[in-house]
């Protein structure tokens, strides 16, 4: 069974980096600096989640307009809509809780299904959900909606399990954390499908850092270590320059995996 061609898919840049070390490092630091900057912006600057998210949500769309202009990867470019996205993701859901009452229970749900229709809908338009051949608008865009709902997702999901089951930012964090472990055991020693283990990741390194950002942001009679959001976002995103750095010195455009059928994609490593 062939894959579904889009133009310029075989033979075209792709637009997302390779999943290495330092790929999943400046993840986990942009998702745990969306979780904090997000409260600085709101909270602590007095802005409120309205004017935060209308702002952020402006911005975002600027840092979309300049990640599409780029017919391939180019970090800087790409990080940034990263950390915008990360922000909105959780100011989505802080909003939906916040604002309008919605339970954290009713919006994990919620974005469970949007996600799954976006993968669904992905899947039937292009044959694949891999990230190795993100080298058309189209997929492009499916990619970016689906990050964004992971975002969210997650955001939702470790407020729940932190805050509604009270088990706390350390305890939650140190929970997504075992079962992102066991995906990766699962992927290297038991041959879980390259493609269904980087999704899976992907999600659960949201409620991981934004569990290990409030962790640090958070008063300590909050169960935090009082480093405040301001010192905690600019810690990470200082870090996040420095890898974007260190990837923007030893980046090389690659063209995208050869396409020959869905099972062989599946294949494709995460590495």
């Amino acid at each position: 069974m062939t894959l579904a061609t889009s133009t310029g898919s075989r033979n075209g840049l792709n637009r997302v980096p390779r999943v290495t070390v330092d790929f999943w490092m400046i993840k986990l630091m942009a998702v745990t600096m969306g979780e904090t900057a997000a409260d600085y912006l709101a909270v602590n600057l007095g802005l409120g989640l309205t004017v935060t998210s209308l702002i952020m949500a402006a911005l975002l769309i600027v840092g979309i307009v300049i990640q599409f202009r780029q017919k391939c990867y180019i970090p800087w470019s790409y990080w940034l809509a990263v950390v915008l996205i990360s922000i909105v993701g959780t100011l989505v859901t802080d909003n939906l809780v916040d604002n309008f009452g919605v339970a954290l229970q009713t919006t994990s749900i919620v974005f469970s299904i949007l996600l799954a229709i976006t993968f669904y809908w992905w899947w039937k338009s292009e044959g694949t959900l891999s990230i190795h051949s993100i080298s058309t608008d189209k997929r492009e865009i499916f990619y970016w909606l689906a990050i964004l709902f992971t975002f969210a997702l997650g955001t939702a999901v470790g407020d729940l399990v932190a805050e509604v089951f009270g088990l706390g930012y350390v305890t939650t964090g140190v929970i997504f954390g075992a079962i992102i472990a066991a995906i990766t055991i699962a992927y290297y020693l038991f041959s879980l499908n390259a493609i269904l283990a980087f999704w899976l990741a992907y999600i659960l390194t949201r409620p991981l850092g934004a569990s290990f950002g409030d962790y640090l942001s958070q008063p300590m009679e909050y169960g935090g270590l009082g480093l405040g959001t301001i010192y905690t976002s600019l810690i990470f995103l200082a870090v996040i320059v420095l890898i974007v750095v260190y990837m923007t010195i030893r980046f090389k455009p690659e063209t995208t995996e050869p396409e020959t059928t869905i099972e062989a994609e599946a294949r494709v490593p995460l590495r």
